[in-house]
C-alpha cells in the first residue's frame, strides 16, 4: 500500500493531466514494465519510487525531480516500442558513475553468429498495400546494412531468422505484451535467436504523411532489438524508445552504429553509407507513386487514409495524402499527382484543406503556417502563421460552413470560425466540438457537396451533416458508400501527361 499512497499523492498535484498514465496503478505498470521497478517484487518502498522515477526522467532527458509532474506523465503516455528501456537489470543501475551505456547491446551470446540474414514479411496493416510494405521494411534493413558487416535477403516463404509480423490486442506473446490499440505501444521485437518483431495492426501506419505513425522508422527500430541492440538514452537515436517524425537528418545516430558495429563489425571497406531524413522522404515518395501506377483499380488511399479533402469551384473533389493529390469528378479519380506541381512551394503532407466559395480560394494547413492559392498562384503573405490569425496549430479539418459565410476549423475538442475577409477569428470562439454533436474528435477532413450536405471524414468512415436540420444524418465507411470518393470505380485510373 505504501507505493500506491506515494503515487497517488504525487497524482494529486497533476489531477488536471489529461493523460492515459493518470493513475497509481498505470504509473506503476509502467514503470514494472520497461525495466524501472523489479515487477516480481509487489511491495515497493517510496525510495524504491522516487528512485524509479527520477530513473525514468534521466533517460528520457526530462527535469529530474522523483515526482509524476505533467511532463513525465506525458512522456510515460507518448507512443513508444514496447521493448524494457534496460534489459537484464534495472534502469537506475546503468546511469550509475562509469558504468553508463558501456555495452549498447543485449548480452555477447545474443547476436547473429552469421552475417547473411534472411527475413520474411508475414502479412501487413490495413491501410498499406504490399508493396508500399515491402518497400518500407526493405528499406529499414538496408538502412542497418549500409553501416554494418551484415547483409539481408527477403524470402517470400518458409523459415526465415527474422520474421515480420501485424497482430491485434493479445497474440498469444506472452503476459504485458499485449497491442493496447492506437497510440501507446507501436511495437515490440525480440533479441537473437527468436528474431520476431511484431506491430499493432490497430495503429494508423504511412510511409509519408503526418498523420499516423511511419512504419519504416518503426520497422528499422525493431530490427535493431532482432539484430541484439537495447534502447539508446541518447534522445536523437533510432533505438531511443519513443517514437520520433523523420526529421531531415541522418537516421542513425553515432550511438546506433557504433552498437552495431560491435556486434557484426563495419561494412566492407568500412564505406558506412548513411541515409538522411529529407531524401528518403522523396524516395518514398517515389515509390508509393510507381506502386500507385501499377495496375490497381483504385487510388491508395482507398485501401487506407487520406490527409485532407475538400471540392473546388467546379465541383471536383481533391484528395490529398503526402506528397500528392487526386481529383475525383463523376467518380472518375485521376492518376497521383504531386502537390508542388499544381501548387508551387507548398508544403509536402498537408494537414487540413478547404476552398472558399467566397473568394474563390483554396487554403492549406499543416503545423504551424496556412497557405492561400488563387488557382496555382500563391497569394501575397503566404504563407502566415496560425498564430497570426488566432488559429491552432496543426488543425485537424478545415472546411467552409454556409449558414455563417466562414470558414470552420476543428483542432482537438474545438472549432474555430474564421472571418475570412478580415483573417481573423470570430469573437467567442474557439468553442467546444461537442455543439456538432456526434461528431469524433481527429477528423481527417470535412467538405461540402452540392446539395448542402456536409461529410465528415476520419479514417475509413464518414458522417453526413444536415446543416438545416443540425445534425448527423448518415454515418458508414466512405469506400463502400460515397462513390464520389473515387473508390467505386472499375476501370483503370485516369492517365494524365505530368507522372
Amino acid at each position: 500500500m505504501e507505493v500506491f499512497v506515494l503515487l497517488s499523492a504525487l497524482l494529486c498535484v497533476q489531477s488536471s493531466v489529461s493523460s492515459p498514465v493518470s493513475t497509481a496503478d498505470q504509473a506503476q505498470g509502467f514503470l514494472e514494465r520497461y525495466g524501472y521497478l523489479q515487477k516480481e517484487n509487489e511491495s515497493h518502498s517510496a525510495a524504491e519510487v522516487r528512485s524509479a522515477i527520477r530513473a525514468f526522467q534521466r533517460w528520457s532527458q526530462l527535469p529530474v525531480s522523483g515526482g509524476l509532474d505533467r511532463v513525465t506523465l506525458e512522456k510515460m503516455s507518448s507512443p513508444r516500442c514496447g521493448v524494457q528501456d534496460a534489459r537484464g537489470q534495472r534502469v537506475s543501475r546503468v546511469f550509475s558513475g562509469r558504468h553508463l551505456r558501456k555495452k549498447r547491446f543485449a548480452q555477447t551470446e545474443e547476436k547473429w553468429h552469421k552475417r547473411h540474414l534472411t527475413y520474411r514479411i508475414m502479412n501487413g496493416p490495413r491501410n498499406l498495400s504490399p508493396s508500399q510494405v515491402h518497400v518500407a521494411v526493405k528499406t529499414a534493413f538496408q538502412l542497418w546494412s549500409n553501416v554494418s558487416g551484415l547483409i539481408f535477403q527477403e524470402l517470400q516463404q518458409g523459415p526465415a531468422d527474422i520474421r515480420l509480423a501485424f497482430f491485434e490486442g493479445e497474440h498469444n506473446d506472452g503476459t504485458g505484451n499485449a497491442f493496447d490499440g492506437p497510440g501507446g505501444t507501436l511495437a515490440h521485437a525480440f533479441f537473437p535467436f527468436r528474431g520476431e518483431a511484431h506491430f499493432d495492426m490497430s495503429e494508423r501506419w504511412t510511409l509519408n504523411g503526418l498523420k499516423g505513425h511511419n512504419l519504416f522508422l518503426v520497422t528499422a527500430h525493431e530490427i535493431g532489438h532482432t539484430l541484439g541492440l537495447v534502447h539508446s538514452p541518447v534522445r536523437h537515436a533510432l533505438m531511443s524508445p519513443y517514437y520520433k517524425k523523420m526529421g531531415s537528418n541522418t537516421l542513425l545516430s553515432w550511438d546506433d552504429i557504433t552498437a552495431v558495429q560491435q556486434l557484426y563489425g563495419k561494412p566492407p571497406g568500412d564505406s558506412v553509407q548513411q541515409l538522411a531524413g529529407r531524401a528518403l522522404r522523396w524516395t518514398m515518395q517515389d515509390w508509393q507513386e510507381e506502386d500507385s501506377k501499377g495496375g490497381s483499380l483504385t487510388p491508395p488511399y482507398c485501401q487506407g487514409f487520406f490527409d485532407a479533402v475538400t471540392m473546388d469551384e467546379d465541383g471536383t473533389v481533391l484528395v490529398f495524402q503526402g506528397s500528392r493529390f487526386w481529383t475525383v469528378s463523376n467518380g472518375s479519380v485521376s492518376a497521383p499527382l504531386p502537390l508542388q506541381m499544381r501548387w508551387p512551394q507548398l508544403s509536402l503532407a498537408i494537414e487540413a484543406a478547404a476552398f472558399s466559395p467566397l473568394d474563390s480560394k483554396l487554403y492549406f494547413f499543416k503545423g504551424r503556417r496556412i497557405w492561400r492559392y488563387s488557382g496555382s498562384d500563391l497569394d501575397p503573405g503566404f504563407p502566415m502563421k496560425s498564430s497570426d490569425l488566432g488559429l491552432p496549430n496543426h488543425s485537424d479539418c478545415a472546411f467552409f460552413y454556409h449558414p455563417l459565410g466562414h470558414m470552420v476549423l476543428f483542432r482537438g475538442s474545438r472549432y474555430y470560425v474564421l472571418n475570412l475577409e478580415s483573417l481573423s477569428v470570430e469573437p467567442y470562439y474557439p468553442r467546444a466540438l461537442h455543439d456538432w454533436k456526434g461528431l469524433p474528435r481527429g477528423l481527417n477532413g470535412a467538405l461540402t457537396r452540392p446539395d448542402g450536405k456536409l461529410y465528415f471524414f476520419k479514417e475509413q468512415q464518414y458522417w453526413r451533416f444536415d446543416p438545416g436540420k443540425v445534425r448527423i444524418t448518415a454515418a458508414g465507411r466512405w469506400t463502400e458508400r460515397l462513390p464520389w470518393i473515387g473508390c467505386q470505380t472499375t476501370s483503370s485510373l485516369q492517365g494524365n501527361d505530368i507522372l
